[in-house]
């Protein structure tokens, strides 16, 4: 009898520890996804200052959205702990004004036919295009991640153990509201 009832306290504790294993191999993916995410903002961070140089030689009068993209480059760039998920959230909140406004500064360097020909601009802009890419393979990534990790930290018997740990649910990435605004093609074509 007695072997019988180790033999199940060592079964749940053996559940439990593979539980807990699990968890924190889904807590550490959605923080790597999450560095991932960092890595691409950094590359789209530093490319940044190479379009904005370019294109202030061309662009003198544009100088308040190129303000407003150093500005929010600025709050990006910001440390944050990533254990935080309000933390997290204004993290990625930032990312997407950035995207926003360097987004409104690239096809605002569209309109200007001197700037579309300067071939440096054009490597400068593809380098962009491509972290771009990237970043969104990120954020994909990023939100299976957390996907995973949430679900078993709010499902029972997993959320006890997920309490206990410490471990929360982390947002997942969204696009601000000015990304899915609709977009007005007439402000950029009157130029």
């Amino acid at each position: 009898m007695n072997y019988v009832l180790f033999f199940i306290a060592l079964v749940v504790v053996g559940a439990l520890y593979v539980m807990y294993l699990v968890l924190m191999r889904r807590k550490n993916a959605a923080l790597e996804a999450l560095s991932g995410i960092d890595v691409q903002l950094q590359l789209r961070a530093d490319a940044i200052p190479n379009v904005l140089k370019i294109a202030r030689r061309f662009l003198d009068h544009e100088n308040k959205l190129m303000m407003d993209v150093t500005t929010l480059r600025t709050s990006m760039m910001r440390a944050y702990d990533p254990a935080q998920p309000t933390e997290v959230q204004a993290h990625l909140q930032a990312a997407a004004q950035l995207e926003g406004k360097v987004s409104q500064l690239i096809a605002t360097l569209e309109n200007y036919p001197e700037l579309k020909s300067d071939t440096v601009m054009l490597q400068a802009q593809q380098a962009y295009t491509d972290v771009e890419a990237h970043i969104a393979a990120a954020r994909r990534f990023y939100n299976a991640a957390v996907t995973d990790l949430n679900t078993m930290a709010q499902t029972f018997p997993a959320n006890l153990l997920a309490n206990m740990a410490g471990i929360t649910a982390l947002p997942f990435y969204r696009a601000a509201a000015v990304a899915r605004a609709p977009i007005d093609a007439d402000a950029y074509l009157t130029r």
